[in-house]
């Protein structure tokens, strides 16, 4: 007989559901989120990750429970009826509670909160609520929500127009390609526009090397398309070598030379940029990159390609300023059409969403091309030919800048352009290499295939059935190191790698296919041989190309950002990690771009260009003349400082998986069993087969 006093009584043995020792949090036991946390809100990303294990349900307590000898005592028939219908009645009560869940009633709740939605944390989504959130991603152009598959995995909903292998016809795939690289035109000729000139180059280099940039980038796109990643992705000038290529052009031993010097600096850019992009080759191929990729998370790209778009707010509107009627024009027309019209269709396409960069820049060069011809930015006497130091005249010398930003000068640049050019290799002579502008391009190849992760990553949600393996991925930085080989030989002044764009492109046109990319590329390669079409790009007013920057590196910048969507962007871990990189990615340069700089020096370079010739007079000072030149111009790049902050912190500070948004690539066991895995990225024609023997690509 059990004892009467309580304090003598032995304790129940466990029951069989019992656990050990309860978690310092019910939240984290039961897998709840709430709703209005600011430490765990992560937005939808469609993100394709691994799903943590069910988190079984407690279950209720058992009123039958003897608490004397701490088991269940035997209940008589009608107890035992009654129990099981209670249980009937919460099975019913779970079920109604769930349906109410599901019911029209939840659109009214915010995508972000931590109910039943399938984001990057891993949590189960339910399967009415992906179909609307399928129809909001539809009208409001944003990446797809994911739901769960058989596999346990978190897989993309179908809401492109084409994927990745579809293939509708001729001429749906060419209007659809030709129409993919209209929209990427700003990233394509803008970087041009601004070296050449920097380099001291005329309209006539202009023109060619807007010419040789269309070609490469047609013929580099298909190479990635067919041997890299096989993703549709634009291959092109990268903003990440814009920077680098300002700090090589501004180097001291450059400032001092007469006449035209485009050739001879274009000769040293071409010899850094086949080195930086040998670098990445070997990167890619041999394997390194699949180890380097796993210290690669959102919460390290996101501020790495944000600082690049922010790194150049000092050219932006100071450029525009020299004309600002054309200039805000500009940043107006680009800003209604990708904003407030951008949900204007005619013939089923959003013309100005797709279009709002070649359609702002028609309409602002045409504005300025009429101005011109009618005399506006004529002034009498005055000769916008004529430099600066030469003008005695008071009254030219005030209106020589506006003559020269405003103006649409087509007799240069059109008239001297031939109809037919073909691009050649060592078309400005034989590169020069130099090892301290070589390694400032090797560091920079780095963080051009930090940006391409993030692209392969974020594209393969939209098209791909399964993200790439690793293999896969290193695959693809091999081929770009290959393909910024051939821009240098050819002399494009800087690398040519996947442009971060192309990701919104193919959101927002809902078109994946690559065939249709692959025939788009080959309109784009026809085109480059026109050497009009190089001419009449050349014949754009700096102004405008300021000005259409100015959204550009806007982009960017959020582009950058929107990675954060993988992870759990309301975590104060990353929210301190982000914070610090991109505060000091501009704190930092500003610091050494500034140091030993007067206000009243006499600088020969345009205020614009000042922050890239830091080399001469940085305060890192050694022994090694070569040495301070790669430390002070690395150290003055925005995003090498925003790369090794996020680099560093996001791989020392604890964090989990689902808390800092790691990147899930594809098994190459599980991939190889998938054919819907292998006809997406196997090579084609049986190349494959002739790396087998390398296992890690």
């Amino acid at each position: 007989m059990a004892s009467s006093d309580p304090n003598k009584r032995p304790p129940p043995p466990p029951g069989p559901d019992s656990a050990a020792m309860p978690p310092s949090s019910w939240a984290k036991r039961t897998g709840f989120r709430p709703k209005f946390s600011g430490e765990t809100n992560a937005s939808d990303s469609g993100q394709i990750s691994a799903l943590p294990p069910p988190q079984p349900r407690p279950k209720p307590p058992n009123s039958n429970l003897d608490l004397e000898a701490g088991r269940p005592r035997p209940a008589p028939n009608g107890e035992a009826a009654a129990a099981k219908d209670r249980a009937k009645e919460e099975k019913e009560k779970e079920r109604k509670e769930r349906e109410k869940e599901l019911s029209p009633p939840v659109r009214k709740r915010r995508d972000s909160d931590g109910g039943k939605n399938l984001g990057a944390n891993g949590q189960a989504a339910a399967a009415g609520e992906g179909s609307r959130r399928a129809v909001r991603n539809e009208e409001a152009d944003v990446l797809p929500q994911s739901v769960l598959d058989d596999d346990g995995f978190i897989s993309r909903q179908s809401h492109m127009k084409y994927e990745l292998r579809d293939s509708p016809g001729l001429v749906p795939i060419g209007l659809y390609g030709f129409q993919h690289f209209l929209s990427m035109l700003g990233s394509l000729i803008l970087i041009p526009l601004v070296l050449v000139p920097a380099m001291g180059g005329s309209h006539e280099d202009t023109a060619n090397v807007v010419s040789t940039v269309l070609f490469i980038s047609g013929v580099t796109t298909l190479l990635h398309i067919s041997f890299g990643s096989r993703l549709p992705l634009i291959q092109g000038p990268s903003f990440v070598y814009l920077a680098p290529a300002l700090a090589i052009i501004n180097s001291p031993e450059f400032l001092g030379l007469n006449g035209n010097n485009f050739k001879h600096i274009m000769k040293e850019l071409q010899g850094a940029v086949i080195i930086g992009s040998a670098f990445q080759a070997f990167l890619g191929y041999s394997g390194l990159m699949s180890i380097f990729v796993r210290l690669i998370n959102p919460v390290v790209v996101a501020p790495t390609v944000a600082a690049v778009g922010l790194s150049f707010y000092s050219y932006g509107f100071p450029r525009v300023g020299t004309c600002i009627e054309i200039g805000v024009l500009q940043i107006l027309l680009v800003v209604v059409f990708s904003l407030y019209l951008r949900k204007v269709s005619i013939l089923g396409h959003r013309v100005f969403l797709i279009y709002a960069v070649p359609l702002g820049l028609f309409i602002t060069w045409a504005t300025a091309f009429l101005l011109t011809e009618s005399g506006v930015y004529n002034y009498k006497g005055c000769d916008a030919n004529i430099p600066a130091s030469n003008i005695i005249s008071d009254h030219c010398r005030r209106h020589v800048s506006r003559m020269k930003s405003c103006r649409v000068n087509t007799t240069q640049a059109l008239k001297s352009a031939p109809w037919f050019r073909f691009p050649y290799p060592l078309q400005w002579g034989t590169p020069v290499f130099h090892w301290n502008m070589a390694i400032v391009m090797c560091v920079v190849s780095i963080i051009s295939s930090v940006d391409s992760v993030g692209s392969y990553h974020a594209s393969s949600l939209l098209v791909a059935s399964r993200p790439p393996t690793a293999g896969i991925l290193s695959r693809g930085i091999g081929l770009e190191g290959l393909s910024s080989i051939l821009a240098g030989l050819w002399g494009t002044g800087t690398s040519s790698t996947t442009l971060t764009e192309n990701v919104h492109t193919i959101a927002v046109t809902k078109m994946g296919s690559r065939k249709a990319v692959q025939l788009g590329a080959c309109i784009l390669i026809a085109l480059s041989l026109i050497g009009k079409v190089g001419g009449f790009i050349a014949s754009i007013p700096q102004v405008i190309v300021a000005a259409l920057l100015c959204f550009m590196w806007a982009m960017l910048t959020a582009l950058g950002l929107s990675n954060l969507r993988y992870s759990e962007a309301g975590s104060s871990r990353n929210i301190i990690i982000v914070g610090l990189s991109l505060f000091f990615s501009l704190s930092i340069p500003a610091y050494f771009q500034q140091y030993g700089i007067s206000p009243n020096l006499n600088v020969s370079v345009p205020s614009y260009l000042q922050p890239y010739i830091v080399a001469s007079h940085g305060p890192i000072q050694t022994k090694s003349s070569g040495l301070n030149y790669v430390l002070n111009t690395l150290l003055s790049l925005h995003m090498v400082i925003a790369f090794l902050l996020a680099l560093i912190l996001d791989n020392t500070v604890p964090g989990s998986r689902q808390e800092r948004g790691v990147y899930v690539w594809s098994e190459p066991e599980a991939a190889r069993r998938e054919p819907a895995v292998c006809k997406d990225y196997e090579l084609p024609f049986r190349v494959s087969r002739m790396f087998r023997w390398v296992k890690w690509l």
